[in-house]
């Protein structure tokens, strides 16, 4: 999207965190040029999930639905330049960012079930080290002396 990230950004946290059809609703009365923009993004994420409920066979109640993740990245940037008086330059950037949005399902008592957009679960039990390995490790080098001579 050609907006800045900052700008986009101040309209991404409107939503997070914020059930999909009241993130729809926020979008809408926004008076940003992006808003719109992002509402696009927001009803395209809504019909990725709906497409997984009905096609692929995935259990995802799409009216629990709410917007897990919202984000604006950098993208590249382009130079431009604008003339100056006494036919001298002025260089700016556009800048361009990078949107994302994540919706997850959450139940009733208000916990996240399923993610839409697919992160994977870490273990529950972090890994253990070998107590070899701790028992291997040596005693920092001692310094030489200053201006010492061999």
């Amino acid at each position: 999207m050609r907006v800045s990230p900052q700008k986009a950004r101040l309209v991404l946290d409107l939503i997070k965190g914020r059930k999909v059809e009241d993130a729809l609703n926020t979008l809408a009365f926004t008076k940003k040029r992006v808003a719109p923009t992002i509402e696009k993004l927001l009803r395209s994420a809504l019909e990725n999930a709906n497409y997984l409920s009905g096609e692929k066979n995935i259990d995802v109640d799409v009216d629990n639905l709410y917007v897990k993740r919202a984000v604006a990245n950098d993208g590249p940037r382009m130079k431009r330049i604008r003339p100056a008086p006494m036919g001298r330059a002025f260089r700016y950037v556009r800048r361009i960012s990078h949107i994302e949005i994540e919706l997850a399902e959450r139940n009733k008592s208000g916990e996240a079930v399923a993610h839409v957009v697919g992160e994977e679960e870490k273990s529950a039990k972090p890994a253990k080290t070998p107590a070899k390995a701790k028992a291997k490790r040596r005693a920092p080098a001692k310094k030489k002396a200053v201006g010492a001579k061999k």
